[in-house]
């Protein structure tokens, strides 16, 4: 697809300077720039780089004037990072702009669907599934029966969506994800082995919710796993049973979250986070990359460490620790005094 700087600058509400005809297909880093490529200005730091770019587009502040002589073309903007990413967005709207359902693929008659969906090849969508509008469903995926998806969710290849699930309005379900497994329920038995718990429950994805290339979230034993309203869930993420997530709370990839525990709303953890089960989790808590957290946390509480301690006391004692030899030899040598 190819776009002139016009058409961009009108997309952008920004304003021309250079050629208006000046075509763009691909995007670019500014100092990785190429003849045909359209790249931006935000950070200072990199303001050497417009007087060098091959990019034939270049999105630039308004405030931004050139102290010698630039190639590019430049569409000047209020602010040339937030342009940029509303770009992006636009780009992918039209890069994934499918409609139709391809064939080979399997729609059940009881299924009802909106309208301008996309049902991609190899495709499976059980009994009494209900899709909304603008939908799009890529190839090779799955859904199962009692299914719910709203108005302009999109569920990318291979993401596994089993039976009962509730997925509402713009959603996105990334690649490989897999929503509403079995959660790890097992009791043992007089002879030693463990008997399966039935779970009977289903998962819950609010609107605007977002899951990450595969990330599981397993349905309730009983009642629902519920992920609210605006939550971020990055790659290979790991939720379990009868899990609640607040509004707007986001978790970096590699988490893992065991059964019943509750999360608040704004949340921040970082990757390789590793969480108990049957807590709660206040709101406006940071939790801190590999920290594990296995007690009740109040609202607005950073933590780190494992077990995670409050952020200002951990990297206190850290101190302590890395010196731990020398403090050691230290305390041997007063003794032998």
């Amino acid at each position: 697809m190819k776009f002139t700087a016009q058409q961009i600058a009108g997309i952008l509400e920004g304003d021309v300077v250079g050629n208006p005809e000046t075509e763009v297909s691909k995007l670019s880093k500014i100092e990785e720039g190429t003849e045909g490529s359209l790249t931006f200005l935000a950070n200072p730091k990199y303001t050497s780089h417009i007087y060098t770019t091959k990019a034939s587009v270049t999105i630039v502040n308004k405030s931004f004037i050139p102290e010698s002589e630039i190639s590019t073309t430049l569409i000047k903007v209020e602010d040339a990072y937030k342009s940029f990413s509303k770009l992006l967005e636009y780009y992918n709207e039209v890069k994934n702009n499918k409609q139709g359902i391809e064939q080979p693929s399997f729609i059940s008659d009881s299924a009802k669907y909106g309208d301008n969906i996309y049902v991609g090849a190899f495709s499976y969508i059980g009994e009494n599934v209900t899709i909304g509008d603008n939908v799009k469903i890529f190839p090779n995926s799955y859904i199962g029966d009692n299914v719910t998806i709203g108005d302009k969710t999109v569920v990318f290849s291979g993401a596994k969506i089993y039976s009962e699930t509730v997925i509402g309005k713009h959603c996105v379900v990334n690649a490989g994800a897999i929503i509403g497994a079995d959660g790890f329920g097992f009791a043992p038995n007089e002879e030693g082995e463990y008997n399966k718990v039935p779970q009977i429950g289903n998962v819950i994805l609010e609107d605007n919710v977002d899951i990450g290339a595969a990330t599981t979230i397993d349905r309730a034993t009983l009642g629902s796993t519920i992920i609210r309203k605006g939550v971020k869930l990055d790659n290979q993420i790991q939720i379990a049973h009868n899990v609640e997530i607040g509004k707007n709370t986001v978790i970096a990839a590699q988490t893992g979250i065991a059964g019943s525990t509750k999360i608040g709303e704004n949340c921040q953890i970082g990757g390789q986070v590793g969480i108990v089960g049957h807590i709660s989790i206040g709101n406006n808590v940071k939790i801190q990359a590999q920290s594990g957290i296995g007690r009740n946390v109040k609202d607005d509480e950073v933590l780190q460490g494992s077990p995670a301690l409050p952020y200002g006391d951990y990297n206190k004692s850290y101190v302590y620790f890395k010196n731990l030899p020398k403090i050691v030899k230290t305390i041997n040598e007063l003794e032998k005094k």
